[in-house]
């Protein structure tokens, strides 16, 4: 690892110095600032920064343009000494007592002050021009230039130029004209851009300095975060949120069983569960839902994710413990008026998602998502008797409001409601029979369940820095399920309530975020004919401090405390660390504690699909479950190198993540092939994950992913230490994407699995038992895609292009009500070449 690390250094110091040496020699940042008084201070100050040679700032436009020595200079320290005369930037905030001293009339911060030097109309400026075949630039006239989801607009002169005003709270900026597909400038400030359309191509891409990539990664943030954009999502089969990282290599898929189908995901080498999964930063899959929620968010519904590696901030709880995952659903102020998705398969699902987004007056703004799925037909290519999906229907509705003042306060609210009505089992398993009267095995699940949420945020206007917080969520969940002949009958109530402050101490270098939290749950399932029912109380408060030094060191210390009403008061201590040493050279390191409580049956609903028995053992009747909590303590090491390949941002990765847990719910399912055992750790249990990614972009419009990961997962089984089943030690992962002038788009993803641990079979009659190893096997998926007159994309593509499968995945499915039946042990694919094919169409 050091060597590694010595010559990465190496090569990026060498690639440095031959960057300084034809880069540009002018820069220019923001700054803010009212009049002359402020233009003479910015200017001084500027040219005292080591490697300053010139500098100029802006009144109108407030950007500081500086010629500088790039063998000399380094831009955090320019942010850092205009903020210490006085002056923010966008990545420095001035200390209170340094603004407090300027003269009145430099007071940018003070709404009278700004409406005297009448800075309102500042926003967004730019020329949008034509290039020709022979290189030449022509200004356009009529281009259409306007806020997403607003009805702020306006066009451009005859010279190309145009002026908008800046859309607070809404940052994606949209330009099209006549002949050509639209795209989206990403702003965050006011500030000056230019828009370049190519005639060597019609209706090709806009080149726009502000083009966002389907993933990036932060360099910024102490925490290891990638950032997945919805482009990332289209780029293979998204149905839902199960499926929305086929394309990223930190997060496996899997299947719980081969009777109902159900996705499930891994991080780290560990199950699903212990990923902190959020809805725009509150509580979202977890309890009943913990793996048929992945399917409750459908993928058109994604704006991005956050993808968060190792332990999250405690502002969330205690719940994560292999990281936290994010989803931002599309905005109203930022949606299309209008989306249309259709999407077929040849295993017949079929499914619809319409969305709409609409201005309601200047302060609210609303959106309406429906998502509905069907498949209609039974399906046995494998003839083993069984459907290889369950057929059924899918409805998911969300209904959202947003309301934005002119003081800094801010609100969203919202509902969502979710019903799902499936049937699987054998081919001739009839669900209008009472199970006990026929000879077929089947399955059903019913789902009702409804969320509603409400946030409001303010910001304080003569405290920039400072805002306040609450968020509210509730749920109702009613499930209603069976196999075979045993019933799973389970309902859920929570309420989540955060409330969060943050601010500063003295500058933006000390900043602290503080709150108290509530999360209720009551819990009552009936399997078989036991009952289990239990109702967590959880007041917390928390405290999260940063400390930022110059952009070179951030370290991040977050300290919870939670009073459960069964486990009792307990810690979550966190830290996160950042250095860069040079400009996008970054190591992190963290350490954190996590605590959950495993909801055994919803967690690991796909030993139901077998004739195994159940065994708790476990005695105490006042804990859930009679089980202790779940407790990990997570650590890792991240280092990031960015880097130019020709004229193209690349990144590469290295990732090392060990989890140690000190008390766990083991699931057993070696002590006897007929049984699976619960109980609590008695030993160790443990996870190393090590992963090496690259990204880069060789040649216009060719991304590539390329990324190696190596898992290695230990658990205490009846006191032996032994691999945890169906995890794969190495994995290799590739991903091409190319995208052409004339709006074609092909990508490919191949991934190799390694050998998994399959549970003990050898007692089982000889027909039924199984390797103690599965193969290794790599599986491909492509998609091609085309867009047509701006707004219609078409796409189609093949999942497992090459046919591989897993043999007999359901042990003695002629016979699944005989004791040795189980569709459980899944360790890869078990649906052969699957083709698929839809469409989506939007207007702006």
């Amino acid at each position: 690892m050091t060597l590694l690390l010595c010559i990465l250094l190496g090569a990026y110091s060498q690639h440095l110095e031959a960057k300084q040496q034809t880069a540009s020699d002018s820069l220019s940042i923001w700054v803010d600032g009212l009049c002359g008084m402020c233009k003479t201070r910015i200017e001084e100050a500027a040219q005292t920064v080591r490697g300053v040679e010139t500098a100029l700032w802006n009144v109108e436009t407030h950007q500081l343009s500086v010629t500088v020595d790039p063998n000399k200079f380094k831009l955090n320290k320019l942010h850092y000494k205009i903020a210490s005369v006085g002056h923010d930037t966008k990545e420095l905030l001035a200390p209170d007592p340094v603004y407090d001293a300027l003269h009145d009339c430099c007071k940018y911060r003070d709404p009278e002050q700004i409406r005297l030097h009448d800075k309102e109309g500042k926003g967004i400026t730019g020329v949008v021009y034509e290039t020709g075949e022979d290189g030449g630039t022509t200004p356009l006239l009529a281009a259409n230039v306007y806020w997403a989801g607003t009805t702020n607009g306006t066009s451009t002169g005859e010279d190309g130029y145009f002026e908008i005003g800046f859309e607070e709270g809404v940052h994606l900026l949209v330009v099209s004209y006549v002949g050509y597909t639209n795209d989206t400038l990403h702003l965050h400030e006011p500030s000056q851009v230019e828009v370049e359309f190519s005639k060597a191509v019609m209706l090709e891409e806009v080149k726009v300095v502000h083009r966002i990539k389907p993933t990036t990664v932060s360099y910024s943030s102490a925490y290891n975060i990638q950032n997945i954009h919805e482009k990332e999502l289209t780029k293979a089969a998204c149905c839902n949120l199960s499926e929305s990282f086929e394309t990223n290599p930190s997060v496996d898929g899997g299947l719980t069983d081969a009777v109902t189908g159900t996705k499930k995901i891994e991080m780290l080498g560990l199950a699903g569960p212990y990923v902190q999964i959020m809805r725009e930063n509150m509580p979202d899959v977890r309890g009943l839902s913990a793996l048929y929620g992945l399917t409750y968010t459908p993928g058109t519904w994604i704006e991005g994710i956050q993808l968060n590696m190792g332990a999250g901030s405690v502002v969330n709880g205690s719940e994560s413990i292999t990281g936290q995952i994010n989803v931002e659903l599309r905005k109203p102020e930022n949606s299309d008026k209008l989306f249309l998705n259709l999407y077929g398969n040849g295993d017949g699902r079929m499914e619809a998602n319409i969305m709409t987004a609409y201005r309601l007056n200047e302060r609210w703004s609303g959106s309406t998502m429906l998502h509905g799925n069907t498949r209609p037909f039974q399906m046995d290519r494998n003839q083993d008797s069984f459907v290889d999906h369950p057929t059924g229907n899918q409805l998911v509705a969300l209904q959202r409001f947003k309301y934005s003042g002119d003081n800094g306060l801010h609100s969203q609210m919202g509902v969502k409601v979710v019903w799902l009505d499936q049937v699987g089992g054998q081919m001739d398993f009839d669900s209008d029979t009472p199970r006990d009267q026929q000879s077929y095995w089947g399955s059903g699940m019913n789902t009702k369940r409804i969320e509603g949420w409400a946030k409001i945020g303010k910001v304080f206007e003569n405290k920039p820095y400072a805002s306040m917080g609450f968020q509210l969520l509730g749920v109702v969940h009613r499930q209603d399920a069976y196999f075979g002949l045993t019933d799973y009958l389970a309902d859920q109530e929570s309420l989540y309530a955060n409330l969060i402050y943050q601010s500063i101490l003295g500058s933006t270098n000390h900043q602290y975020r503080t709150g108290l939290s509530f999360q209720a749950d009551s819990y009552k399932e009936m399997v078989g004919t036991e009952d289990y029912e239990r109702r967590e109380l959880i007041p917390g408060a928390f405290l999260e401090y940063t400390f930022n030094h110059m952009d070179i060191f951030t370290a991040v210390a977050g300290f919870r405390a939670d009073f459960h009403n069964i486990y009792g008061t307990f810690f979550t201590p966190r830290l996160h660390l950042r250095y860069e040493p040079v400009e996008k050279t970054v190591i992190r390191a963290s350490a954190g504690r996590g605590q959950k409580t495993a909801s055994i049956f919803a967690e690991n609903i796909g030993i139901f699909a077998s004739s195994r028995a159940i065994y708790l053992d476990e005695t105490s009747t006042e804990l859930p479950y009679g089980f202790e909590p779940e407790v990990a303590w997570s650590y890792g090491l991240n280092f990031t190198q960015g880097f130019q390949l020709g004229e193209a941002a690349s990144v590469f990765k290295l990732d090392y993540y060990h989890t140690r847990f000190t008390n766990q719910v083991v699931i057993d399912l070696d002590r006897n092939p007929q049984e699976v055992h619960f109980y609590n750790l008695n030993g160790e249990s443990w996870s190393n994950s090590f992963q090496a990614q690259l990204d880069m972009e060789p040649l216009e419009r060719y991304d590539i992913r390329l990324a190696y990961r190596i898992n290695d997962v230990r658990t205490t089984y009846d006191d032996e230490l032994l691999p945890r089943p169906m995890v794969a030690k190495h994995r290799a992962f590739i991903n091409m994407a190319y995208s052409t002038k004339d709006l074609w788009s092909f990508d490919i993803t191949w991934s190799w699995q390694g050998a998994k641990r399959i549970p003990y079979t050898e007692s089982n009659p000889e027909p039924y038992r199984l390797d103690d190893y599965s193969p290794a096997f790599s599986l491909v998926n492509l998609q091609l895609g085309k867009t047509l007159f701006q707004r219609l994309e078409l796409y189609a593509g093949i999942e497992n292009l090459f046919g591989f499968t897993q043999k007999d995945p359901i042990l003695a499915s002629d016979d699944p009500f005989g004791p040795w039946f189980d569709s459980s042990l899944i360790w890869g694919p078990i649906f052969g070449r699957k083709f698929y094919g839809g469409l989506r169409f939007r207007i702006n």
